[in-house]
């Protein structure tokens, strides 16, 4: 890492007709890299979770299921999930969906 000496900000790294500079990002300061090794690393986000979508009429869904009362057809399974819907000092919203008929329903904490 390097710092501008003008304006004390972060320089970055340019390359211009095959040489490479540092370059104030703020004040646009530039200066020359002679032999100097050069390493560029890169961030990667975490990688992304699978998220489970549901969708009316599907079969194949991996969540937990529990005994309550479907109120459409009255079958006693259904498949849940949790979700904070509201500020985080409430309890969070418990969505249910019929493993019979799929109706889903949701209850407030």
């Amino acid at each position: 890492m390097e710092f501008c000496e003008k304006c004390r900000n972060l320089m970055a790294i340019k390359k211009k007709r095959k040489r490479s500079f540092s370059v104030c990002t703020k004040c646009g300061k530039e200066r020359p890299l002679k032999k100097e090794k050069i390493v560029i690393s890169e961030a990667l986000p975490p990688p992304k979770k699978d998220i489970i979508i549901m969708k009316k009429g599907d079969e194949a869904i991996d969540l937990p299921k529990t005994r309550v009362i479907c109120p459409k057809c009255e079958n006693r399974e259904a498949y849940w999930w949790m979700q904070q819907t509201r500020s985080a000092d409430e309890p969070p919203t418990i969505f249910y969906r019929c493993t019979k008929c799929t109706h889903g329903w949701r209850s407030y904490g």
